[in-house]
């Protein structure tokens, strides 16, 4: 099934998204070995991420309403936050992904959610930092964090991203926030 997803990627994302999604399903194969969660699950969920990365606004919101996805104000004037739930939906459709925890994980990797499983936060983690996004201080030292504590690094990663959407005026997500707090809260206890 990998090569048929390959194959349909090739013809849906141009040749950069692909570069990023293999290196998401890479580093989330590695850090859920790390972690001691189901490697091929993770490489799964990190493959199929981004399905409907490239999908113009109309049909995410389409697709959403379909499936009966909440969408939300901040959603609904910015569709391209639906990329995520609409990947889970086109993995089930198209390539009959019927494992709740890689759906749940290609749902949760843009946005997080609080209480989310441990595999979403390797996917989560690995969407923001595989080794295609760029090298920098602030990024290097976010991916050592990566592999020393899971939540600490959830919280972390979700601080790049906040400063990145404040730094370009971007709207900030609420469901961001709940991620971050939560996973402040989880390196806690």
């Amino acid at each position: 099934m990998r090569d048929r997803v390959l194959d349909w990627l090739k013809d849906n994302v141009p040749p950069p998204r692909l570069q990023h999604i293999l290196g998401v399903e890479q580093m989330s194969g590695d850090l859920a070995r790390h972690y001691h969660l189901d490697e091929e699950k993770a490489r799964w969920a990190g493959l199929m991420h981004d399905l409907a990365k490239c999908f113009k606004p109309e049909r995410l919101l389409q697709m959403a309403r379909e499936e009966g996805v909440e969408i939300d104000p901040v959603c609904e004037n910015t569709p391209h936050l639906l990329h995520a739930d609409v990947s889970a939906i086109v993995a089930q459709h198209q390539f009959g992904m019927n494992d709740p925890a890689i759906l749940e994980a290609i749902r949760n990797h843009t946005l997080g959610r609080p209480q989310m499983s441990d595999l979403s936060c390797v996917v989560f983690i690995s969407d923001a930092l595989e080794p295609s996004r760029g090298e920098s201080a602030e990024l290097e030292a976010l991916r050592r964090m990566s592999w020393e504590n899971l939540y600490q690094s959830v919280a972390q990663t979700s601080d790049y991203s906040i400063r990145h959407l404040l730094d370009t005026r971007r709207v900030i997500h609420p469901r961001t926030i709940l991620t971050r707090n939560w996973a402040m809260q989880k390196t806690k206890k």
